[in-house]
């Protein structure tokens, strides 16, 4: 037996309150290492007099990455209290016991010690973290509000180009605005879609509005405050949520801050707003930014000198920037809010900004963007989810990018789940483009049975799925700028035939929400059957089936009794149909 495999932690994603009454439990061992593993368990303060340490109960063998396997139990606790220990059987038939106090061998001197044992003192409802259920039930939809539709041009920027006359550069302006979200929210009605994800609104000197001037102005060219409320109400009339993007952890060298800084030096007022390394600070509006911006006298976003760091720990930036997260709440009853660079803002302003904002608004969704692992941000007190694209990533390496085996992609995806508790998982943002990225059909070089696959393969996941705009139409787009094209409204230029999948896929997806958050996945696949990914999502008595075909050959299976959705399946006589390559068939 491997022991030095074996790991559990106690009070995190290995022992955390699932509901108010049930804790769930997870082991981590090596892969195919152990035949059997129990849990031996009580209350504590019943430990002598019961002698619960003389009973087990067996845990289930659940995800497997490339090097570990996860064991699970749910347990419950009439007294809401309880101690527990591991029963590991290795498949060499050695046997030990593993407690807080580690690995032992199997002998009733070790069990019979309550002080070996790992506890939860307690089922603290208030530290159960909790994500909002709506959020199970949402299709994200994310708009870049310069290049979604143009509903007004009576605001539009100096020198607007005409709309989708070019592929865009960095700083052209097409006119996108508010009034254009509004004219088609029958559109997004129609795919199916009830969550908007916005980039920034805010009064900004760019097309990306992520150098922000004013947090409690909407840019006067996409409209207005009055403008925005008719959007959200709009919007909530039709059963769409609006979630907000955030830009907490710099500020636009337009922003009046910044620009007392420039003026006063050392004698401003706001010089501890941001992190100034020496005076003078020198005002990049007024000269050609330099190649390399590594030398500057102020922290930046990356390396951009128009986008100074705040300084969070600031008691004034900190006042300053939850007045601005609740006013928006209170005042316009949006119902999240996307934090841009999220990990690179202190957990400190994190957590008072957590408070602050549920007590605005019980129900609203915290969603922040990092890239990487980030179990130090959803412990409960910072965030509800993050941008799934480590877990997205595995699915584009294989499906997409072809770098990895079936076999790779199954391992990077459950060590993406394993990293947290599962109504993480159930509430986290996945996606497979946006704004930063190329978008999918580009990466899928236009190849719209691949695009088809993939979007579903990820909308079976775990998760909330978002889709960025126009992809639903076909619209293409290599990274940023390219990606941000303006969004095609002629529908005899539009791929309707996309767009009716993708409605289709959404009505699937919401009908379906609560297995596919909820329930367990059970992977089926085979090595032998290369390119076939075949797997299950199960919760109580429900399951439903999955195979998706990405070999480059023709796969025969048994007919299923019923099919919910399908491409690139035939039936064949005797009871078998066969998938096409980028074929796949989900029934139950």
């Amino acid at each position: 037996m491997n022991t030095a495999a074996v790991y559990h932690r106690p009070e995190s994603e290995f022992a955390y309150l699932y509901t108010k009454e049930t804790l769930r439990l997870r082991l981590r061992t090596g892969k195919d290492d152990i035949e059997k593993v129990f849990v031996i368990k009580g209350d504590p303060y019943t430990f002598t007099t019961e002698q619960w340490y003389l009973e087990e109960v067996p845990m289930k063998k659940g995800l497997s990455t490339n090097v570990h396997d996860y064991w699970e139990l749910e347990v419950h606790s009439d007294t809401r209290r309880i101690q527990y220990g591991f029963h590991v059987i290795g498949k060499d038939e050695t046997e030990c016991f593993y407690g807080d106090q580690g690995v032992f061998p199997y002998q009733n001197r070790f069990l019979a010690e309550p002080n070996m044992y790992f506890r939860m003192p307690y089922f603290q409802e208030i530290d159960r973290f909790k994500v909002p259920e709506w959020v199970k039930e949402t299709v994200w939809y994310q708009i870049f509000p310069e290049r979604f539709a143009n509903g007004d041009t009576n605001n539009d920027p100096e020198n607007t180009l005409p709309w989708g006359s070019k592929a865009p550069d960095r700083d052209d302006f097409f006119g996108g605005d508010l009034q254009g979200v509004i004219d088609h929210l029958d559109y997004l009605v129609d795919l199916g879609i009830n969550g908007i994800y916005f980039c920034p609104v805010f009064k900004a000197t760019s097309n990306h509005k992520y150098d922000t001037i004013d947090y409690l102005e909407i840019d006067p060219h996409f409209g207005d405050k009055k403008l925005f409320k008719t959007l959200i109400e709009q919007a909530h009339q039709r059963g769409i949520r609006v979630m907000l993007d955030a830009v907490f952890n710099h500020m636009g060298d337009d922003s009046p801050q910044w620009q007392d800084v420039i003026k006063n030096g050392e004698e401003s007022i706001y010089k501890d707003w941001f992190h100034i390394h020496s005076f003078p600070v020198d005002d990049y509006r007024l000269t050609e930014v330099p190649e390399t911006a590594e030398h500057l006298s102020y922290d930046t976003f990356a390396f951009t000198p128009h986008m100074p760091k705040l300084n969070t720990a600031n008691p004034e930036v900190q006042a300053h920037l939850l007045k601005i997260a609740t006013y928006w709440i209170e005042e316009f009853d949006i119902d999240g809010w996307r934090l841009d660079v999220a990990n690179e803002v202190d957990h400190h302003f994190w957590k008072k900004f957590y408070t602050v904002v549920t007590e605005a608004k019980p129900d609203i969704y915290i969603l922040g963007e990092i890239w990487h692992s980030s179990q130090a941000w959803l412990q409960g007190d910072e965030f509800h989810a993050v941008m799934n694209y480590a877990f997205t990533d595995s699915i584009k390496d294989y499906f997409v990018k072809k770098k990895i085996s079936v076999s790779q992609m199954i391992s990077g995806m459950n060590q993406q789940q394993m990293l947290y508790r599962d109504q993480v998982n159930e509430g986290t943002f996945n996606l497979l483009d946006s704004h930063d990225t190329a978008r999918i059909l580009t990466m899928c070089e236009e190849n719209k049975e691949l695009l088809k696959a993939v979007m579903t393969f990820m909308f079976l996941q775990k998760g909330s799925p978002c889709i960025y705009y126009g992809t639903e139409i076909g619209l293409t787009g290599h990274d940023d700028p390219d990606c941000r094209k303006c969004m095609i409204w002629d529908e005899e230029k539009q791929d309707l035939e996309l767009f009716a999948f993708m409605k289709e896929l959404i009505h699937l997806r919401k009908r379906l929400h609560l297995i596919l958050s909820e329930g367990e996945t059970l992977w089926k696949t085979s090595p032998e059957t290369q390119g076939i990914i075949s797997f299950a999502r199960q919760l109580d008595q429900q399951k439903v089936q999955a195979i998706f075909n990405e070999s480059e050959n023709v796969y025969v299976v048994d007919q299923p009794s019923e099919v919910l959705f399908s491409q690139g399946v035939h039936v064949l006589k005797d009871e078998k149909i066969e998938i096409q390559p980028h074929g796949f068939i989900l029934s139950c």
